[in-house]
């Protein structure tokens, strides 16, 4: 749990560094924000086959082998970032930084879900996503200390620079974590029956139903996800006019809302199921996202909603991990696990594009929070279609 917890935490800080950079990269690069749109989207549609490649490869090598690798291909790729010196290379770093990014989730989430036991299985994956909370935090405490030291000119690279740093999780990781012993069992099995397996059993008649349903629900959280948090830096500057300073305070209010609510969701996952859980997030994030962006209001009353949106927006992920581990069996279930999770994720991907696209033609509030509120309307149905998992002991299938 601690090498998964805090591989997922350098993951966000290196996803997310990238987010309070923008305004900064829009002046001194004079890029658009349509070009800023297309470098987030294109780390999250390479992160989307990351990830996905990611729990093929878990599921033949085993799952600490490949954790080690993603942590250091994201790392390596975050600091070659601060190296370039247009859109075009900036673009190139960051999607080959999202092959990473992807593969670690599907990977850490899968290592841990198949360690804890069914009654706490929710709880201990949602204790791990609530990470990204922490990395979040960091990023957003390294922007301000950064940006107080340096000029802008020289700053944006060296918070790039400092994404290496993760690197040192590896020593850690192979001291210390083994693969879980339904691994080990099943793929004794599957040898001993000279069955090989493939990734595209996630695809046949008995599993595509699961497969598209999964990943329909994923699209509907990382869309409205990263609709909000890859703009809101540039919103809360640009359109209310805060400072560096200023925005840092917001974003703190709502990542502090996000890891509280990641911690809260987990445990709801367990005690209400993960259905309503995914339904309750979902309804509670979209009506706040509308009165975030849309509604006139106060920079003092904004400041309250951050702590509330940052619960629901974050919290919602928090029984995914568990939920897509219990979907699949063990022999396919870093595959079905990484397809449906990064599939919704490359979609998902898109919007962020859309936002910068609409944003120029009309506020950027109006358009985060239409992408926003679309997204999590496609949760709720989708959750309504899947099955409940909670309590489910996970097969050695």
């Amino acid at each position: 749990m601690f090498a998964a917890f805090m591989g997922y935490a350098v993951d966000a800080f290196d996803y997310m560094v990238y987010t309070f950079l923008i305004p900064t990269l829009l002046v001194l690069w004079g890029m658009t924000k349509v070009q800023a749109g297309y470098i987030a989207t294109g780390a999250l549609i390479t992160s989307a086959i990351g990830g996905w490649a990611g729990g093929i490869l878990a599921d033949k090598y085993g799952r600490v082998r490949v954790l080690q690798l993603t942590v250091l291909w994201f790392s390596i790729f975050t600091f070659f970032s601060g190296f370039t010196h247009s859109f075009e290379q900036l673009f190139f770093t960051r999607a080959m930084q999202g092959l990473g990014f992807g593969a670690e989730w599907s990977v850490g989430s899968v290592l841990v879900a198949e360690m804890i036991q069914a009654r706490h299985r929710g709880k201990a994956v949602g204790l791990v996503q609530s990470s990204w909370a922490i990395g979040w935090g960091v990023s957003a405490i390294a922007f301000w200390a950064v940006y107080a030291l340096f000029d802008q000119e020289i700053a944006w690279r060296v918070l790039f620079w400092l994404g290496i740093l993760p690197a040192l999780l590896i020593l850690y990781i192979r001291r210390n974590i083994k693969d879980p012993e339904v691994y080990h069992s099943t793929r004794a099995r599957m040898k001993e029956e000279g069955d090989a397996g493939s990734f595209l059993e996630i695809f046949s008649p008995k599993m595509l139903g699961v497969t598209v349903r999964a990943s329909l629900l994923a699209t509907g959280m990382q869309g409205a996800y990263y609709s909000v948090t890859t703009w809101l830096p540039t919103f809360l500057k640009t359109e209310r006019g805060l400072s560096v300073l200023g925005t840092s305070g917001y974003l703190l209010v709502l990542i502090t809302g996000s890891f509280v609510g990641y911690l809260t969701s987990a445990y709801l996952s367990d005690h209400l199921g993960r259905r309503k859980c995914f339904i309750l997030f979902a309804a509670c994030a979209g009506l706040l996202v509308v009165a975030y962006t849309h509604i006139p209001v106060t920079d003092q009353m904004m400041l309250a909603l951050g702590f509330p949106l940052g619960f629901f927006l974050s919290g919602i992920f928090s029984g995914m991990g568990a939920f897509l581990s219990e979907l699949y069996p063990s022999r396919m279930r870093g595959s079905g696990q990484g397809f449906s999770y990064n599939f919704g994720r490359a979609v998902g991907s898109i919007f962020p594009a859309i936002v910068g696209y609409l944003g120029s033609t009309m506020s950027l509030g109006l358009a985060i929070g239409y992408m926003a509120g679309g997204a999590y309307l496609l949760v709720i149905v989708s959750a309504l279609s899947l099955p409940e998992t909670r309590g489910r002991e996970l097969s050695h299938d």
